[in-house]
């Protein structure tokens, strides 16, 4: 009789694979290559690495101004009593008679009034340090390019991990609900069969605590699925206000595991080919492109010892009353310029800059090392991920068996509620150890991937219709 009552609760107590009843969502389930788009677009690290990819090259631009030419506008006016000033703009203006060479007027001269126009050409002939500089800013805008580009693909993988993530947080919080409902299912029929004298108050206590057991993983569960939803929404550049609905559940095992075959194979070619390359990922090309750029900046800074050669041509109208009147007059020439020293300023800027070179050296060389240790530990991460996952598979379906055949022997009288509370325990353990292995493969095979140098987005092939429903 005990056992015909209690297994009304208490069996339902196994969570393998169940789910509560769906609500239709408030919006539409997002997918993770519609997740993924939006990062790309909206997410706040992308914004600002694209910002400041965009500055960095508008910055390549600024050497050109030594090495292309230049023309610019002048115009002014002055009013002087200066006596060469005087004298010169008369004769500037052409206007000199021979009453302008009376000894009176050169030393007191009447003010004079000029408007000055010019139109002037420069023209850069040998600025080596222009040069030198020009091909820095470049291989430091494509350093700010692939850092930008490793920035979004780090993204893409936080992204995949926080999107299933939120999944799993939802769908434990989904199982430990149904648990719930089952341990105070249990819980009321035992307290019955106390009543009725059918159980002792020992195994209605024993029932209690599995309730208050079950009920505190799912407030936990409750407020990590909170959590995992708004780190994904940061991610995606939303508001805590604009939360993402989300499927119901990861995707199987099956789905997983056909996913992780081509990087087990990839895996397996680099344990026994050291050669495979991760020179590929962009934070290696962005730590290339900035020892160029060191390389190309100390460079600048030794040619700043160099003799600079530039030329210039102008017109120069000076009229008494209007700007760009009068008869013009026009210039040209050629300055070469060497500075012999500068306060020790040139020799310092190349030291320093040389020392900028050898640790930019020095940081790609710890770049490469860094990449590889972390393929390697990807690539054990993810076959000890797989083989995790087929035990967690074997633990959810034996504990589900050792369920049955307790609630059996419970039946028969041979098992303590004890041993049945203790199995029930057991069986939810395993269906939550076994969800959460199922999403390990998937954070190892981003991890490899992303360690590897490929782009995390191409598990977008999880997307599945059987997984429409939302939560």
């Amino acid at each position: 009789m005990r056992a015909a009552l209690l297994a009304v609760g208490l069996a339902a107590g196994p969570l393998v694979g169940t789910a509560r009843g769906q609500r239709a969502p408030a919006a539409p389930v997002l997918s993770l290559a519609d997740a993924l788009g939006e990062a790309d677009r909206f997410a706040f690290g992308n914004r600002v690495a694209t910002a400041t990819s965009t500055a960095d090259r508008a910055r390549a631009r600024l050497p050109l101004k030594g090495i292309l030419p230049s023309a610019r506008i002048e115009a002014g006016v002055i009013r002087t009593t200066d006596p060469i000033g005087a004298f010169g703009t008369t004769l500037r203006q052409r206007l000199v008679t021979p009453a302008a060479f009376d000894p009176a007027r050169l030393n007191n001269p009447a003010a004079v009034t000029n408007a000055q126009g010019g139109l002037v050409l420069e023209v850069p002939v040998l600025n080596g340090d222009a040069w030198m500089g020009l091909r820095a800013a470049r291989a430091a805008a494509d350093a700010s390019d692939a850092a930008g580009a490793w920035t979004a693909r780090s993204t893409r993988a936080q992204v995949v991990r926080a999107y299933y993530g939120a999944i799993l947080a939802e769908q434990q919080q989904a199982l430990l609900g149904d648990a719930q409902q089952a341990a105070d299912a249990g819980a009321r029929q035992v307290r019955s069969m106390v009543a009725q004298g059918l159980v002792t108050k020992a195994d209605a206590l024993q029932a209690s605590v599995r309730v208050a057991e079950v009920a505190a993983q799912r407030l936990s569960a409750q407020s990590e699925a909170r959590t995992a939803r708004e780190q994904l929404a940061l991610l995606l550049g939303r508001t805590t206000a604009e939360l993402p609905v989300l499927p119901v559940a990861l995707p199987d095992d099956a789905a997983v595991l056909a996913l992780a075959a081509a990087d087990t194979a990839a895996v397996a070619t680099t344990a026994t080919d050291d050669t495979t390359s991760v020179t590929a990922r962009d934070d290696i090309r962005a730590a290339r492109a900035g020892l160029s750029a060191a390389e190309a900046d100390r460079r600048r800074a030794a040619s700043t010892l160099l003799p600079r050669v530039n030329g210039f041509a102008r017109y120069d109208w000076n009229d008494p009353r209007a700007l760009y009147a009068g008869q013009k007059n026009w210039t040209v020439g050629v300055m070469a310029s060497w500075s012999l020293f500068g306060g020790n300023s040139e020799l310092a800027d190349v030291a320093v800059t040389g020392a900028r070179a050898r640790a930019a050296r020095a940081g790609l060389d710890a770049t490469v090392a860094q990449s590889r240790v972390e393929r390697d530990a990807a690539a054990r991460r993810l076959l000890v991920a797989m083989q995790r996952l087929a035990l967690g598979r074997d633990a959810a379906d034996q504990s589900r068996e050792a369920h049955r055949l307790v609630q059996k022997r419970y039946d028969g009288g041979l098992a303590t509620i004890a041993e049945l509370l203790a199995a029930d325990a057991s069986a939810t353990g395993a269906a939550l150890a076994h969800t959460a292995a199922r999403y390990a493969v998937i954070d190892a095979v981003v991890a490899w991937r992303h360690a590897a140098g490929a782009d995390p987005a191409s598990l977008a092939a999880l997307d599945r219709p059987s997984a429409a429903g939302a939560r």
